[in-house]
């Protein structure tokens, strides 16, 4: 029977709370089979071992409307569980325009955020649908599905919410694509690992305080990334090219990374890296990750030794935002089904040219200015992002 055929036809909704346990689900079907009513919807929760279970069925034929609530209420007891029969008139009502699904991010997710997060939504016009738990660790993870009013307008009151109250905040449009097979590129330094490559090298040049001193011009305006690029590379001329290994063994992967990479692989997701940093560590991250773009600034080497100057095409700001477009073109995505992250204002022009940008731990400039940000130092959160549940990692983990 299709919705338009339930939608003024006498129904009842079952509702059946108490421990759960195997085979609930099963007998409470079988108990209404008797009656040949057909199913209309079904929900069920379970929450700390115990089972709410809603059944909307078409009134039974006949007189046997009695018969059947004394029917499911012996069975419900004889299970030492508690049953509730609602008469009523056709289906749920339908869902309003605009969906959106809302993920929140809490280390912890406190009652207070909580009802600050479904508080904005209302304001918004959306009504709450439906919520269920994501992951419990490393955060906790919640999902919205919200109605009611569109994902834009949604995304910028959330955003000014989670700000407020110090949570992350995640709103994407509802629809087929989100399960799509997508593309992720994310950007290498204070993202997919805890360092800043240019400095390892300079410690073994002996000029971390001489780099440290161009990096504050740029972050001050005073040289734009290229400049602020050639000049601290300049400081490494003349350093043996064997510092290259020792530099790759001293880059430490951002907690979560791995499982984050893996994930998506599994998933038939393409992930790719964009760097200002240098292909000497990029093309070795490739290798050890199984990514399958990578690109990346590249230290001149001459007679074994660093020169001091950079070859090729810069990696800057504009770069990282023409690599996404060429890699989501040699992967036959639309950019729409694209997923950038990063931490820094290079990274800006990638995000907000993908179709979801997502600020790691990042400069209040580019988490105001991204789709969402994740503020927890997990990389695979970004997971939850896309409604991915610790259980499917857990599974493809073991599979």
């Amino acid at each position: 029977m299709s919705a338009s055929q339930t939608s003024d036809v006498p129904t009842l909704l079952v509702k059946i709370f108490g421990k759960d346990r195997p085979g609930i689900t099963a007998g409470l079907f079988d108990t209404l089979a008797a009656y040949s009513v057909d199913v209309v919807d079904i929900e069920q929760v379970v929450t700390r071992g115990r089972i709410v279970l809603c059944a909307l069925v078409t009134k039974p034929a006949g007189n046997t409307d009695g018969e059947l609530r004394a029917t499911v209420h012996s069975w419900a007891e004889s299970l030492k569980l508690q049953a509730e029969i609602l008469s009523g008139t056709g289906d749920n009502r339908p869902r309003g325009s605009g969906r959106s699904h809302v993920t929140v991010l809490g280390n912890p997710l406190t009652a207070e955020s909580t009802a600050a997060i479904a508080a904005r939504i209302t304001a918004t016009g959306g009504n709450i649908d439906r919520v269920f738990r994501l992951a419990k660790y490393p955060v906790t993870a919640v999902e919205f599905a919200v109605s009611g009013t569109e994902t834009e307008p949604l995304r910028t009151a959330l955003a000014t919410a989670a700000a407020q109250i110090g949570v992350d905040v995640a709103v994407v449009s509802a629809g087929l694509h989100r399960r799509a097979q997508r593309l992720v590129v994310m950007d290498v330094d204070s993202t997919l690992i805890q360092d800043e490559v240019i400095e390892l090298f300079a410690a073994h040049a002996g000029c971390e305080a001489e780099v440290a001193e161009v990096t504050a011009r740029a972050m001050r305006g005073e040289l734009d990334f290229e400049q602020s690029l050639h000049a601290r590379v300049a400081l490494l001329a003349g350093l043996d090219a064997s510092v290259v290994d020792k530099v790759r063994s001293e880059v430490r992967l951002t907690p979560g990374a791995r499982t984050l990479i893996r994930t998506l692989k599994r998933l038939g997701y393409q992930v790719g890296v964009v760097s200002g940093g240098f292909t000497q560590v990029t093309d070795d991250l490739r290798e050890r990750l199984g990514l399958d773009f990578a690109s990346a600034n590249t230290l001149e080497i001459v007679d074994g030794k660093l020169t001091g100057k950079v070859v090729g095409e810069i990696v800057d700001r504009a770069g990282k935002a023409r690599l996404l477009r060429r890699f989501a073109a040699e992967a036959g995505v639309p950019l729409a089904q694209t997923v950038a992250i990063g931490d820094g204002a290079n990274d800006l022009d990638m995000l907000n040219a993908a179709g979801l940008g997502v600020a790691f731990c990042a400069k209040p400039v580019v988490r105001e200015a991204a789709d969402t940000a994740v503020n927890v130092p997990f990389l695979d959160a970004v997971l939850y992002l896309l409604g991915i549940t610790r259980e499917e990692v857990e599974a493809a983990d073991l599979a």
